[in-house]
């Protein structure tokens, strides 16, 4: 069987342990088993280039989701902006990671910012990522 996800670290910085196994669980609980996705963590210059290109912000984003075809996608997280960034949802740093991941898994499943996102951020939250289980 194809390997439907792949993890890269481009940074120094650690990784959360999540990123292994309970990101394995939420991407295929929020995107299926079948569906392809690569996930970058990135630093500021190459978040910044990207965000630039594909948005026309010229500024690092914390988080960035390109579907590529129907059943595949990338995700690219700046470690170091969610490091800064993570107090502003008031979540510590490996929660914030965690949220980021599901914030793009909703978008390549074609969710747009709103209530709807809101609530199934809120959602997958619980489910894949909550301690009070």
């Amino acid at each position: 069987m194809q390997e439907t996800f792949d993890i890269r670290n481009t940074t120094r910085q650690a990784t959360p342990s999540e990123a292994g196994s309970l990101f394995r669980v939420a991407k295929e609980g929020i995107l299926g088993k079948t569906y392809r996705l690569s996930l970058v963590f990135v630093g500021n210059e190459l978040s910044r280039r990207l965000n630039r290109d594909h948005r026309g912000n010229d500024k690092p984003a914390n988080i960035l989701s390109f579907p590529l075809a129907k059943d595949s996608g990338e995700i690219f997280i700046n470690l170091h902006r969610a490091k800064k960034d993570a107090y502003r949802f008031e979540k510590g740093y490996n929660e914030f990671v965690a949220y980021l991941f599901v914030h793009g898994c909703l978008h390549l499943k074609g969710y747009d910012h709103g209530s709807a996102m809101e609530r199934a951020e809120d959602i997958a939250m619980k489910k894949f990522f909550s301690t009070k289980k």
